[in-house]
């Protein structure tokens, strides 16, 4: 076979994967905020590694909306704009009526259980990070009660920015974020189980409009 028909070794990444986990998890949970920077020097030394898996790291975070780069700033935490804000609002809320329509149709009552459940464990968060993490992992069951793989793909694809979307709500007004969101949980995953889809679909619209009304209200420009 000739150089140019063959394919090239496979490379090693775990490693990397391993950093970006790390490097991620830390964002996720307020160790590094919107706009901090992310230097490949000091990670490298934190992390014991060299600045070649940092390096792919950042990049592969960059990938998923959680880290900008730009030649005279270096690497930073990604900081939503206005059209950030909007742009992943609408697009979650096109994924999320999908899903909706998808788990009233498809799903199965073991699929909604789970649904359930991920609402449940929201009232065991014992900080807003955690409670992100909860409300995070409910929308999670709710993609895969759908049964439809490419959408799970795609709420996949923006899931890491949707995590960033809510951390910056709640630094805005945690305090209305914890107390109320366990019950709206609980009150899709009823929607849901009852299979009620124009209900859920309001239910979940309104819960949309909550955490999208502050970080456009007036304290997200202060």
């Amino acid at each position: 076979m000739s150089e140019q028909g063959r394919v090239a070794p496979a490379r090693r990444r775990g490693l990397a994967d391993e950093v970006a986990d790390r490097i991620r998890e830390a964002i996720f949970a307020g160790t590094y905020g919107p706009g901090a920077p992310l230097r490949e020097v000091e990670l490298s030394g934190a992390l014991d590694v060299s600045r070649g898996p940092v390096r792919e790291a950042l990049l592969r975070l960059e990938r998923e909306g959680l880290v900008r780069s730009e030649w005279h700033r270096g690497a930073t935490v990604t900081t939503l704009s206005p059209d950030d804000v909007a742009e992943l609002d609408s697009l979650r809320a096109a994924l999320e009526h999908l899903a909706v329509q998808q788990v009233v149709a498809h799903a199965s009552d073991d699929d909604v259980a789970a649904v359930e459940k991920a609402a449940d464990l929201m009232d065991r968060a014992e900080d807003a990070h955690e409670m992100v993490r909860r409300d995070i992992a409910f929308h999670d069951a709710v993609y895969a009660a759908a049964r439809h793989r490419r959408l799970e793909e795609a709420w996949r694809a923006i899931r890491s920015q949707v995590h960033l979307f809510l951390l910056t709500r709640v630094g805005l007004a945690a305090a209305g974020y914890l107390s109320h969101i366990p019950e709206e949980h609980r009150e899709l995953a009823a929607a849901l189980r009852a299979r009620d889809t124009g209900r859920a679909l309001e239910l979940f619209a309104t819960h949309r409009r909550h955490a999208f009304d502050v970080l456009t209200g007036p304290a997200a420009t202060q």
